[in-house]
């Protein structure tokens, strides 16, 4: 049973979730996943996962509760809803692409159950501030370095495909069947790289999970970060500033080392909350409501290739990825990209 997140808790209820909380902290030191570490408390992974970033920054202390919180606007059955909701994409609700954005989703909140939400851990100033003036100090060490400035992004592919809007007769809907559904997964990572004067790229690679609901990683690992940036860098054939997300395998101790101990890379977190200043988000957006959207795949091998046509097709349109750049609001002190 997993205990409320909200205020309202007795004195005896308050000590067993700070207990709880406690095993928690001695179950990281042991190195144990999160998802065994939820399962064996009987709490939620995401309350697991934010108690584990918690001890990773600030150590044992910065993750004893600060007492009672607010109550959660959203009940676990609404929240089921929107989950849904954000599942059939933002082209279904009327946007023009299938990228999800916070403002998108505070609208989506609005519509469907008239309460006003907001992302509590962005940092809007950070965000100003990225958004101001170009690309700051990923920006300039890329200028100073004469590097490749690299956006990085992972996201998820299964079976069941995204829809978008379709066209069919009147009194008959379109129906799409689907096999299998979630249960086979690809994870890709992509890279959009950009250097002034230079044709942009775009570097991926996928990787196929048989089964994601059996249990272990369900992304990739920190080695295989490491492998792909490497890769790059052989590609490339110059230095990389890197800019990515906040993710926890970015922030292993393991990966930051490796980073450390190689001059030809530096990177930098974006601000927390903010996938719309990421390009590859944009890609994503392409690939889903082009390649991916209303498709009905015979078996995980026909997803994969057409996973790799969608993204083959990018990697020859640079304007469609210098694109991606400008629909953040972000810009690299060139003129205009020559291609190479």
């Amino acid at each position: 049973m997993r205990y409320p997140p909200g205020g309202g808790l007795t004195a005896e209820r308050q000590a067993f979730r700070e207990r709880v909380r406690m095993e928690a902290v001695g179950m990281f030191a042991d190195g144990r996943g999160s998802t065994e570490i939820a399962k064996e408390l009987r709490v939620s992974v995401r309350s697991v996962q934010r108690w584990r970033r918690s001890w990773r920054e600030a150590g044992r202390d910065a993750v004893r509760s600060r007492g009672p919180a607010s109550r959660p606007k959203l009940s676990d059955v609404l929240f089921a809803v929107l989950e849904e909701e954000l599942a059939k994409g933002p082209v279904s609700h009327g946007w023009p692409d299938q990228r999800w954005t916070l403002a998108r989703i505070k609208t989506l909140v609005g519509r469907r159950f008239h309460k006003s939400m907001r992302a509590v851990e962005r940092d809007e100033a950070a965000v100003a501030g990225w958004g101001e003036g170009g690309v700051a100090a990923p920006g300039t060490t890329a200028a100073a370095l004469g590097a490749w400035l690299v956006f990085e992004d992972e996201a998820g592919f299964s079976m069941t495909p995204p829809t978008s809007r379709t066209w069919g007769s009147r009194g008959s809907t379109p129906v799409i069947r689907v096999r299998g559904r979630s249960q086979r997964r690809f994870s890709i990572p992509a890279l959009c790289c950009y250097k002034p004067g230079v044709r942009s790229r775009l570097i991926y690679r996928p990787k196929r999970h048989t089964d994601h609901k059996s249990g272990g990683r369900k992304s990739f690992a920190w080695t295989e970060y490491r492998d792909l940036l490497i890769a790059a860098h052989k590609q490339l054939g110059g230095p990389i500033v890197l800019v990515w997300d906040n993710l926890n395998v970015h922030k292993d101790r393991r990966m930051r080392e490796f980073i450390d101990t190689h001059d030809w890379v530096v990177a930098y977190h974006l601000p927390p909350y903010a996938p719309d200043l990421n390009p590859v988000e944009g890609i994503w957006s392409v690939l889903r409501r082009t390649s991916q959207a209303n498709t009905a795949f015979a078996d995980p091998d026909d997803l994969i290739r057409r996973l790799r046509l969608g993204l083959r097709q990018i990697q020859y349109r640079s304007d469609v990825i210098d694109g991606s750049l400008a629909a953040t609001g972000l810009t690299l002190t060139t003129s205009r990209l020559q291609p190479q």
